[in-house]
């Protein structure tokens, strides 16, 4: 049907005559016929058309796909190209044939690749046959080999002979067996049988017999009438288990210090033995780098010692069959010394050779001889290398390989360092290893040259075809090795070229085309492909089927699934031809795939994200040109299971009640289960607990529940967990909180993001809090991503309180959403929660216009617009733009107007400085924005430095400087985005530089010094050449800021307060030694008349209080600021004998005037005793 199609497209596209001679009218010596058209298919199928690179290039998705297929015919092009040139000539029109093919390999028209191409489909098209019983006991099919023994098969003679052959097809298939490529009639043996339905052999030696006779290769035959399958070539082999040969072995004398190989020479075994070596008294050789086994079994002493001859060595075989071991006759080793003694406190001498008189020798190799050796492996084996070497002392053994490494991943060293393992080896593995050893006397060294040969192994091997009548199809058998291997097909076990001829069949090389094929056509085929090490064997049927349409599943399934999760609906479906399978919903619209579906080739709908509105009835329908046949799942949606009130976590008391809540929202048409975990293990509900539907109480709390609990919610479709730990105190360690007995850390991630209540311009955002490490959660923040205009960068969309689990985000039009959630406590953040499921808003027109809009002339000719571009969640739809309009503010005149797609716009050829009104209006594809405002802009004053059109520069630099830092502005013409750097060099020529942004202006120089003068450029980080002059500027001195701020220096308030502190301290104690005074009652009155102001009782005493501070009557004050008392007959020092006072029991002085008066001693308490706080002061200075 496919080539009818590639035939109607060759037509289609025009209409080629070849003038080529019909081979069949060659054969029959007639004329060929008018011409007619090229049968694009058949040209391809004999290699007359090979695909150009020109169709290579332009093809993909499917026919991509099949350009490796159309590669793997170059033989055959090839061979039939050279076939078809060669041929010989007949009849007119046959001179015509060498010039259409080499046509044929110039460049082809498209309509041809069109065609070739539908033709390569057709090829490597083929049914596979369902694992459904019933699939397979209706369909007829050609035998094929399921089980088989080894190709080499050793059996064990004491057991019975089983040779495995297995296989299945419809009808059953019947066996036989070849031995030794000659039929092996079975019936004519009583021991050999066959199993019932089964080609598997038994040779029973019960009644006698030897398992040696039924040596050889065998070969198993699988037939039913539609063809016959082969086994590999088993070759069968009895395990041998020889004994040793008997043997008289003479003492072993060999010098001390020498170096000795003990030969085992096992007998043959099959398989080979594993060899070991014992003393006779069956205790293991200590084997070191000294004394070691080689692969073949021999025991090597690189140098021997007085030591080796206290026991004797024997080789064992064990054999792997029987179970055996066997045991060589044991040698004796005779050591002949310089020093007879064996001591044992020579073995750990540090020069122990020497100690014993043994001469230091070189290394020499004892395997392999010689210096150099050569080694084959097969591909996919292990490598061995082995190098033994004999000196004094033991010598080191060193691997390498000449131009390379060794291969570290399959490369490991055994039998301390003497071997070399690589495992499973490959080409590159060959070359030239060597091994290195040494000692302290010389080294030398081994060259081993590897190489690395193959038996066949696959490249593509043959696999079954099963088509629909009139369908194309090929095998395809495909081996390589070393050396190349040959290739043999064979159909039903007969070489093909022994084989009927079939005119729908063609062979080349390594591949076999079908065309057309009918109901006779089907056989199975085999590809043998052999070289000297080994071979392959490889069965593959032809099978033509004709069937329609039919389901798989039971029909009407009922599926159910948890809201916004990905589910996938199965239609298993079978027919030859391949139906082609459609999908739709509630029995109506079109078929579903695309957007939230997707189709798989195996008929599976995928439904990536399950809404509400997704349930329904699902019709799967499958059509090929025998029919129809439809099936119906119907969709269920459910509420997801929710925890949405969680147990937390406590601290209680022991023997106290404790309760953790678990309340559960789930989906009522599902049976919610809840159970409960301690320290994840189920907990057994005792005495002591109470399960509720939405708690768990335990009472008496002991020491024995402390521990984690988790709630576990579960439905059939869905569960959902939350744990809390619970921890016990003893009585006297009671904390007033939890969180006093416990660390704090930073909260676990939220989890279980969920999107519910769908909006055009608002979604429910609802998530499971994580522990909060025994801080409580204060507060959630959270963040949303877009992949239009910020892929993978995360933005704060909202903050919600800590006891929030669920919020509504308001949202903007036309935003994939994609939301995280952030917990934070006291002690940090915790990691963003797993993002939710991405949720699209539809679309509309900006609701907002960009901002920032400037008009500045960057020239004395033009002026450029520009804005601050909108971001995604402002843009509101697809393909943001900007409708930019401009004109000259005071002529009135029509607006001009431009769309951009960034964020600038230069206007040209304006007149200098002149104002410009401006409009930017936002638009996407669902319309425009609001009006936009008017701003005023300005074109290019003429005093603007110019530059070519086509030249960037940098221009205006301005510095407005502080003591300490300066801000710097610029103007340029570079795009957004340009990089700039600003160089400052000071008085010291000190260079520092800083790179900012274009759009970063102005930029703050912070580490510059008081009153220090520098100079300064700004230039393009891309092109250093591109650079504003230098201008100079200088940063104002520090003392004028200082003098102005002295008021609020930190040292001056401290003095301050020192000399306010100091002040009131003296005047504490000035009040402290005026307070000593007090009232002192005269019987008599002083002649000195009292002043109106003095202070006087009514008792006639004189007050001596803090306000008589002033200077008294007939006293003066000196230059130094005390007060000097003159002489005076009042004075109260005058009275007294003796200058000391006696007072009456009422306190009254007794006694008379005296009649002398010390002067200086009046002075002395005079000035004791009416001491003023400015003499105190002056005093203590």
């Amino acid at each position: 049907m496919r080539r009818l199609a590639a035939r109607g497209a060759a037509g289609d596209a025009g209409e080629v005559a070849a003038p080529a001679a019909d081979s069949t009218h060659c054969a029959q010596g007639r004329s060929p016929s008018p011409p007619r058209l090229i049968d694009v298919c058949a040209i391809w199928d004999t290699g007359v058309l090979p695909p150009t690179a020109d169709w290579k290039g332009a093809s993909s998705g499917v026919a991509g796909a099949r350009l490796n297929e159309a590669e793997t015919l170059s033989s055959i092009q090839e061979a039939q190209l050279e076939r078809l040139e060669v041929a010989t000539p007949c009849g007119p029109g046959s001179r015509e044939r060498g010039p259409v093919l080499r046509m044929a390999r110039q460049q082809l028209p498209p309509w041809v690749h069109a065609a070739i191409l539908l033709c390569l489909l057709s090829l490597g098209r083929a049914i596979e046959i369902p694992m459904d019983p019933s699939i397979q006991n209706e369909l007829s099919q050609p035998p094929t080999i399921t089980k088989q023994s080894v190709k080499d098969h050793i059996v064990d003679p004491r057991d019975n002979i089983l040779i495995e052959c297995e296989a299945k097809g419809n009808p059953a298939p019947s066996f036989h067996w070849t031995r030794n490529s000659r039929f092996f009639n079975i019936a004519k043996d009583p021991r050999v049988s066959m199993k019932r339905r089964s080609g598997t052999l038994v040779i029973d030696f019960r009644s006698g017999g030897r398992p040696e006779e039924y040596e050889g290769e065998y070969q198993c035959f699988a037939r039913n009438k539609f063809g016959t399958a082969l086994s590999n070539r088993i070759r069968l082999q009895v395990s041998k288990s020889p004994l040793w040969p008997k043997e008289n072995l003479d003492p072993v004398v060999v010098q001390e210090g020498a170096p000795l190989t003990l030969q085992c020479n096992p007998p043959p075994g099959l398989p080979s033995p594993v060899i070991f070596w014992m003393s006779s008294t069956m205790d293991p050789i200590t084997q070191d780098k000294r004394v070691s086994q080689g692969h073949n079994g021999d025991l090597y002493f690189s140098n021997v010692m007085l030591q080796d001859m206290q026991t004797d060595y024997s080789c064992n075989a064990r054999f792997h069959f029987t179970h055996t071991i066997q045991q060589k006759n044991a040698f004796t080793l005779k050591v002949l010394t310089n020093h007879p003694h064996n001591d044992s406190s020579l073995r750990n001498h540090p020069d122990m050779y020497s100690a014993r008189g043994v001469a230091e020798r070189t290394p020499s190799f004892m395997y392999p001889q010689g210096t150099a050796s050569s080694q084959m492996v097969l591909r996919g084996m292990d490598l061995l290398l082995e190098c033994i070497a004999s000196g004094v002392p033991t010598p080191d053994i060193a691997w390498y390989k000449k131009g390379g490494d060794l291969p570290s991943d399959k490369a490991k060293f055994e039998n301390f360092n003497k071997a070399l393992r690589i495992t499973n080896v490959s080409e590159e593995d060959s070359g030239e290893y060597f091994c290195l050893a040494s000692n302290k006397m010389g080294s030398i060294r081994h060259t081993i040259s590897v190489r690395v040969k193959a038996a066949p192994y696959w490249l593509d091997e043959p696999k079954n075809l099963i088509l629909a009548p009139g369908e194309d199809g090929r095998l395809v058998c495909r081996a390589s090795g070393n050396p190349k291997p040959t290739i043999q097909w064979m159909v039903n076990g007969e070489p093909l070229q022994s084989a009927p001829p079939n005119p729908n069949r063609e062979v080349a090389g390594d591949t076999i085309i079908f065309r057309d094929t009918q109901i006779s056509s089907r056989a199975v085929y085999q590809c043998n492909t052999s070289n000297e090490h080994g071979y392959l064997l490889a069965n593959a049927f032809v099978s033509v089927l004709d069937v329609p349409p039919r389901m798989l599943s039971p029909r009407n399934q009922l599926i159910r699934v948890i809201l916004y999760n990905r589910t996938r609906l199965d239609c298993p479906f079978f027919g030859s031809p391949i139906p082609t399978l459609r999908w739709f919903k509630n029995g109506q619209g079109s078929n579903l795939d695309g957007g939230n579906y997707h189709v798989y080739e195996n008929g599976s709908l995928e439904i990536k994200m399950i809404r509400k509105e997704d349930q329904g009835i699902y019709t799967c329908v499958a059509t090929n040109i025998l029919g129809k046949a439809e099936n119906q799942v119907r969709l269920e949606v459910k509420d997801p299971t929710r925890i949405f009130r969680m147990p937390e976590d406590q601290v209680a008391k022991r023997g106290t009640t404790v309760q953790l809540e678990c309340r559960v929202k789930h989906d009522p048409s599902l049976k919610l289960t809840v159970s409960w975990l301690k320290d994840d293990e189920p907990l057994y509900i005792g005495n002591r607990m109470k399960k509720e539907d939405d708690s768990l109480t335990i009472f008496g709390v002991a020491e024995r529940d402390q521990g984690s609990y988790t709630c576990v919610a579960s439905t059939e479709l869905d569960q959902d967990l939350a744990k809390a730990y619970l921890t016990v105190l003893a009585d006297q360690a009671t904390p007033t909180n939890r969180l006093a007995a416990l660390p704090k850390g930073r909260p676990d991630r939220p989890r279980d993001l969920e999107l519910t209540d769908l909006a055009e311009r608002s979604v429910r955002l609802t998530w499971i809090p994580g522990d909060d490490n025994n801080s409580p959660i204060t507060d959630y923040v959270v963040q949303f991503e877009e992949d239009q205009f910020q892929p993978g960068v995360w933005h704060d969309h909202s903050k919600f309180p800590g006891s929030v689990n669920s919020a509504v985000l308001q949202l903007s039009p036309y935003v994939n959403y994609q939301f995280r959630v952030i917990a934070i406590n006291e002690v940090g953040s915790s990691h963003p929660s797993l993002p939710s499921e991405r949720y699209r808003t539809s679309g509309a027109p900006p609701e907002s216009n960009p901002a920032d809009v400037k008009g500045e002339g960057t020239r004395k000719n033009n002026m450029e617009i520009t804005w601050t571009p909108m971001n995604a969640t402002s843009a509101f739809g697809p393909n943001l733009r900007y409708i930019v309009k401009w004109r000259r503010r005071e002529t009135r005149e029509s607006w001009n107007n431009v769309t951009v797609w960034g964020s600038r716009y230069v206007v040209g050829q304006t007149p200098v400085y002149v104002p410009y009104e401006i409009r930017v209006q936002a638009e996407n594809d669902f319309g425009k924005g609001p009006e936009p405002d008017t701003v005023i802009g300005y074109s290019g004053e003429d005093s603007t430095p110019t530059a070519a059109p086509d030249e960037q520069s940098i221009w205006n630099v301005t510095v407005l400087p502080n003591s300490k830092w300066a801000n710097i502005t610029w103007k340029h013409n570079f795009g957004p985005g340009t990089d700039f750097v600003v160089e400052y060099i000071d008085s010291n020529h000190t260079k520092k530089s800083v790179p900012v942004k274009a759009q970063a202006q102005p930029v703050q120089l912070t580490d510059l010094y008081p009153g220090m003068t520098y100079t300064l450029r700004v230039y393009s980080r891309d092109n250093e050449g591109i650079s504003s002059t230098v201008i100079t500027f200088m940063t104002s001195t520090a003392y004028t800021n200082n003098q102005a701020d002295i008021a609020t220096q930190g040292w001056f308030i401290g003095l301050m307060c020192a000399i306010a502190l100091l002040v009131l301290i003296l005047l504490i104690v000035c009040f402290i030694k005026r307070s000593r005074g007090g009232k002192y009652p005269v019987r008599e009155k002083k002649d000195v008349p009292l002043g109106p102001e003095d202070p006087k009782e009514e008792d006639g005493s004189f007050d001596y209080s803090d306000e008589d501070n002033k200077p008294l009557q007939g006293s003066q004050t000196s230059l130094d600021g005390t007060i000097k008392q003159q002489e005076s007959d009042d004075s109260l020092v005058d009275y007294g004998e003796g200058g000391e006072g006696q007072f009456n029991e009422d306190g009254s002085f007794i006694g008379q005037y005296t009649v002398k008066k010390d002067k200086e001693e009046t002075e002395g308490n005079e000035s004791s005793e009416a001491t003023s706080p400015v003499n105190a002061i002056y005093s203590l200075a």
